[in-house]
């Protein structure tokens, strides 16, 4: 079978069919495991057993920050706990199951628990930082906290590629060779300056292919998954890359981060307003008291409801002007369609799901419609 035939998708096919089920059954358990997230956090709410909890922690540890970080520990737990067996199926069970997953049952617990351990602490710096927000600021609790993590989201975007991956993949620096000749001349010809072009071995956990563009300022690097130089010609991956060098030329990352913090600010206010107006429902006065943090997280998870849609719409037109980029930057279109079908085929992609799907939980557009929107370019 050629390579060709193997990227093709066509509807009737095994492909499809595999995606089709595969991607539903992902969106299920991930609604799924939202919704139980949710239930948990309101059950501890509405039964009032968030104060048992406060009394708990209090009682362990009576300093309010030290109490704060331990009620909130417990209910991270409780909420782990809940979750955990859709987890299990959504990330263990089903990635076997359509023959995706690379990982052995303890690889899959010792990076579970990697990125438990990795996340802690930050986590616990924006535990300490609301609740010193709440009880110094009021009722303006919010406008500090949102300039705290808009400072917290740029650290990450600058640390995560040379600090964080790392501890979960190990980079090698790309070998000398056409592949990273093109690469360089890609990013020569766009005038892009990056620290270095890295392979990593993301075929321990996946039989999926990736590439990407991370980092920011000095820690700017492309990251290209081993999967994708085992599977991929080398003007497969010359044009997945240019897509992503698309994202950067065309100032995704930036714009992101711009409207990820207009989001934040506008979020965190309107939370602010609806916390300190239903305290009253549950029998609190004091936006400070521990035992109503509960209710602060239920309001912050509706608002993620409500605009996820809205930021998804922004990512699906970046990745369509990125896809553009590719084709004209490269012109090798018929060597960008056959990347992408071939990263539909590899990752069990839906080549074409309902469309009301689409506008509420993809953030790129449907293989079908990237397809098409490529095809139609003239190059």
């Amino acid at each position: 079978m050629s390579e060709e035939r193997v990227g093709q998708i066509s509807p009737g096919t095994t492909a499809v069919t595999d995606g089709k089920r595969y991607s539903r059954t992902k969106l299920l358990l991930g609604l799924a495991s939202a919704s139980v997230s949710f239930l948990v956090v309101a059950t501890i709410l509405v039964s009032g057993y968030a104060r048992t909890l406060k009394a708990w922690a209090i009682s362990l540890w009576p300093n309010e920050y030290g109490s704060a970080v331990l009620f909130l520990a417990a209910l991270g737990v409780i909420d782990s706990v809940a979750t955990l067996p859709i987890s299990f199926f959504s990330s263990y069970t089903v990635e076997h199951r359509y023959n995706l997953s690379n990982q052995t049952l303890g690889r899959w617990t010792r990076e579970r628990l990697k990125g438990i351990l990795v996340g802690a602490p930050f986590m616990l710096a924006v535990v300490v930082v609301l609740y010193y927000c709440l009880k110094e600021y009021g009722n303006w609790w919010w406008l500090p906290v949102s300039i705290v993590l808009t400072v917290f989201s740029v650290v990450l975007a600058r640390i995560v590629p040379t600090f964080i991956m790392p501890l979960f993949y190990k980079f090698r620096p790309l070998e000398e060779g056409p592949l990273k000749e093109r690469i360089t001349t890609l990013c020569t010809h766009a005038g892009v300056r990056i620290s270095g072009i890295f392979s990593f071995d993301m075929s321990k956990n996946t039989k999926k292919a990736n590439a990407g563009f991370t980092g920011i300022g000095a820690s700017k690097r492309i990251i290209i998954g081993d999967t994708l130089l085992k599977d991929f010609s080398g003007e497969e991956i010359e044009t997945v890359f240019a897509h992503e060098l698309g994202h950067y030329k065309h100032r995704h990352l930036l714009i992101g981060m711009v409207v990820g913090s207009v989001s934040t600010f506008a979020g965190l206010y309107i939370t602010s307003k609806l916390y300190a107006a239903s305290l009253g429902w549950f029998g609190f006065t004091e936006i400070t008291d521990i035992a109503a943090l509960p209710l602060l997280g239920v309001w912050l998870s509706l608002f993620g409801v409500v605009t996820a849609p809205l930021g998804n719409m922004l990512s699906r037109k970046h990745e369509r002007e990125a896809d553009a980029f590719a084709v004209f930057t490269t012109r090798k279109k018929d060597a960008f369609i056959s990347a992408l079908r071939k990263l539909a085929t590899m990752n069990l992609a839906d080549p074409a799901p309902h469309p009301v799907v689409e506008f509420l939980f993809y953030s790129h557009p449907s293989i079908s419609r990237r397809l098409a929107m490529v095809e139609s370019l003239k190059v």
